[in-house]
């Protein structure tokens, strides 16, 4: 996403405040907003929810960098008439009842037992841990002259079920180059 959009986003979503005089907003602040947004252009199978009005669920695992920044952005938030809740699993195991699970750096020395304990979920990982997209996790947050970036493994999104929208892909770099 351009940084304007960005911005914009931060702006609808009232973390950032529209005088003049305001700071950009953090990469966490905008990762945070990304989260909620991922669950706008991410196609979960229905099996993935218990009924029609159970939640989106966005977790955390490990470190929680976004200093509840995430809780405000999806605060009374509905996407397709589901609400959205925030949740910061203990471990690895509590992560598969999550649809969007972000793994923080904090989780680097057990990714792959992370990645294997979610696969075939339904769950959109999410990180900004050098080459996380390229190690099966489905998006990178990457940070470029101070503007946060996305890598996508859309194979890895399929291999869980997911669809993505395509101004999603268009936004983002895929795994892998550079």
């Amino acid at each position: 996403m351009r940084a304007v959009a960005v911005a914009a986003a931060l702006l609808v979503a009232g973390l950032i405040d529209a005088r003049p005089a305001a700071a950009a907003p953090t990469a966490q602040q905008v990762e945070a907003v990304f989260l909620f947004y991922f669950s706008q252009f991410v196609d979960w199978p229905p099996a993935s929810f218990a009924d029609p009005s159970s939640p989106i669920v966005i977790c955390v695992l490990g470190s929680d960098p976004f200093d509840g920044t995430l809780d405000q952005a999806v605060a009374g938030e509905r996407v397709n008439g589901r609400p959205i809740a925030v949740r910061r699993p203990q471990s690895v195991d509590g992560a598969v009842g999550c649809h969007i699970l972000y793994i923080s750096s904090s989780e680097a020395a057990q990714l792959p037992q992370i990645l294997s304990t979610v696969k075939g979920h339904n769950v959109l990982t999410v990180s900004d841990m050098d080459s996380f997209a390229e190690s099966g996790g489905i998006v990178r947050f990457e940070l470029v002259h101070e503007h946060v970036q996305l890598r996508i493994n859309a194979q890895a999104a399929r291999s869980a079920g997911l669809v993505l929208s395509s101004k999603l892909l268009r936004a983002a770099q895929p795994a892998g180059s550079g």
